[in-house]
Formats: structure tokens, C-alpha cells, sequence
């Protein structure tokens, strides 16, 4: 099943993504598609407000991590465009999936080969400069029971 929603704006997509981190526990995955420019980011700014993190949220893209501990849930935001050609091996990126906090990875299908069987997918598609379209499926019944939450 998917769900999903649209946001007129940069500010109803971080309200929304605080609307799912609310719902988040320890060992949550998200995995964020979508092309260059459609708000990946500003959609991780959202779920860490939720989480009640402070720091300034950045894109990875050029450092494939950033980790931010300051909320009530450790947020590993990854970026693993780069690493469709060099590989995940002994990057350590299991850790962070499997890890004490949520983990929310851009660009997943270049890795899905170490994905767990679990997981929220979130597609967001840039309609206009404003509008986006975000499409969730989740997969496993914690992410069908979290979304069901999410959208009542």
C-alpha cells in the first residue's frame, strides 16, 4: 500500500516530516528518493524539528554522513549517490541502519543489497518550484502500522 500527500510549500513538508518523526523509534529507516532539487533535504530538516534536534541540517552529499545527536533520537542523515560506483563495502553504513537512532538514507537503491528487509520509502517529486507530491510505502508491518498513524 502506498500513501500519499502533497505540500504546497517548503514549510507543509517539513511539517509533515515533523508529523512522521513523531511516530519514530530507534533502528527507523527511511529511505528518501527523488531527483536533485525536489527536497530531500528540507524533508530531513522536518524529521529532525520533530525529533527536537537544534543543529542546522545540511546535505551529505559531499561528506555521505552527517550525524546529529542533540534530540531525543540520534538522526543519521546519509547520502549514498557517490556510491554507485565505488561501493558500500567497509564503509560501516550497517552501523548507523542498525544503530541507537533513525536513519534516514538518500539515494538507497544504490545500496539496497545491505537494506534490511524493512524499511519507509519516501518519494517526493517536485511538481512546481513550490508543490511537491510525497508517496510512502512502507515496507514490513512497523512502517504499514506507522504510516496508517501518520495518515489518520
Amino acid at each position: 500500500m502506498e500513501y500519499c500527500v502533497q505540500t504546497k510549500n517548503a514549510l507543509e513538508t517539513i511539517q509533515f516530516a515533523e508529523k512522521i518523526a513523531g511516530h519514530l523509534k530507534r533502528q527507523d529507516l527511511i529511505l528518501l528518493e527523488g531527483d536533485l532539487g525536489a527536497g530531500k533535504t528540507t524533508f530531513t530538516k522536518g524529521l529532525a524539528e520533530g525529533l527536537g534536534i537544534s543543529q542546522m541540517v545540511k546535505s551529505p552529499t559531499f561528506t555521505i554522513l552527517r550525524e546529529y545527536r542533540s534530540g531525543k533520537l540520534p538522526l543519521y542523515h546519509l547520502d549514498v549517490y557517490r556510491l554507485e560506483e565505488a561501493g558500500s563495502d567497509d564503509l560501516g553504513i550497517e552501523e548507523y541502519i542498525e544503530g541507537d537512532g533513525v536513519a534516514v538514507v538518500e539515494w538507497a537503491h544504490f545500496i539496497r543489497d545491505i537494506l534490511p528487509p524493512d524499511y519507509l520509502e519516501i518519494t517526493i517529486t517536485r511538481v512546481s518550484d513550490e508543490v511537491r507530491d510525497i508517496v510512502l510505502k512502507p515496507v514490513g508491518n512497523r512502517y504499514e502500522a506507522l504510516c496508517a498513524e501518520v495518515m489518520k
